[in-house]
C-alpha cells in the first residue's frame, strides 16, 4: 500500500487538550450547511440561534439534525426538549448578517427577531415562527434528542421530521431548488463564511 502523497501531521485526540479537536474538526468539515433555528418556550418566548452542527439526514420523511451545546447558551436546547418542535430558516446572502446578529449571546428573555429586525411569521403546524426575511423555512417536529460527547461539555443531536416546507416561487422548478438562486451561505472558522455561487457539475458514474 502507498503511503501519503502529502507529508502529515498526526493528532492522537485522546492526547489532545482543551478545544484543539473541536478545531481541527470544524476547520477540515467545511463548509457547513447553517442551521438557523427558530424556536419558542413554554410560555410562546421566541428564540432564534444559528448552528453550524446541522444537516439533512434522510430524505423519506426528509430529517434533519442540529447539535446545540449543553454548556453556555442553551435556550433552544431547552426550549425544544419542552415544545419538541422547531423551524429551520434558510441562511443566504440577503441574511448573513441578521443572522450573525442572532449568533451573540444574550438574555433569556431577549427575542432574536426583533434584536436582528427581523419578522417572525406564524408557522402553520409548529409554534415556534419563521424568519419572514428567508427565501426558504421548514417547519419540524422533533422525533428524538440524544446527548453526545461530554457529559456537561458536549452537545444533544436534535432529530426532526420536516412537516411543512415554504420556498419562494422563483426559486423552484417543481420541487427542485435553484441553487444559484438560492444564493446559500456555509460556515467555516472563526469569523470566515463561504457563498455557494462557484457551481460545477461531474457526472456520476453509471
Amino acid at each position: 500500500m502507498s503511503g501519503h502523497a502529502h507529508e502529515m501531521t498526526t493528532f492522537d485526540v485522546a492526547e489532545l487538550s482543551g478545544v484543539d479537536g473541536y478545531k481541527l474538526g470544524s476547520g477540515l468539515i467545511v463548509p457547513r450547511p447553517i442551521g438557523w433555528i427558530g424556536t419558542v418556550d413554554g410560555d410562546g418566548q421566541a428564540n432564534l440561534a444559528p448552528y453550524s452542527f446541522f444537516n439533512m439526514m434522510a430524505g423519506q420523511p426528509p430529517t434533519f439534525v442540529f447539535g446545540p451545546g449543553r454548556s453556555g447558551r442553551r435556550d433552544t436546547l431547552a426550549n425544544v426538549r419542552a415544545t419538541r418542535e422547531f423551524t429551520i430558516n434558510i441562511v443566504t446572502d440577503e441574511v448573513v448578517e441578521a443572522m450573525n446578529t442572532t449568533a451573540a449571546s444574550v438574555e433569556e428573555d431577549v427575542d432574536e427577531f426583533e434584536l436582528a429586525g427581523l419578522t417572525a411569521v406564524p408557522s402553520i403546524s409548529v409554534a415556534p415562527p419563521m424568519v419572514g426575511e428567508c427565501k426558504a423555512n421548514i417547519e419540524c417536529r422533533v422525533t428524538d434528542i440524544v446527548d453526545i460527547g461530554h457529559p456537561e461539555l458536549g452537545n444533544a443531536l436534535v432529530i426532526g421530521e420536516a412537516v411543512m416546507f415554504h420556498v419562494a416561487e422563483h426559486l423552484l422548478d417543481g420541487t427542485r431548488v435553484d441553487q444559484a438562486e438560492l444564493r446559500a451561505v456555509g460556515r467555516h472558522v472563526g469569523n470566515a463564511y463561504s457563498r455557494s455561487h462557484d457551481l460545477f457539475e461531474i457526472e456520476r458514474p453509471a
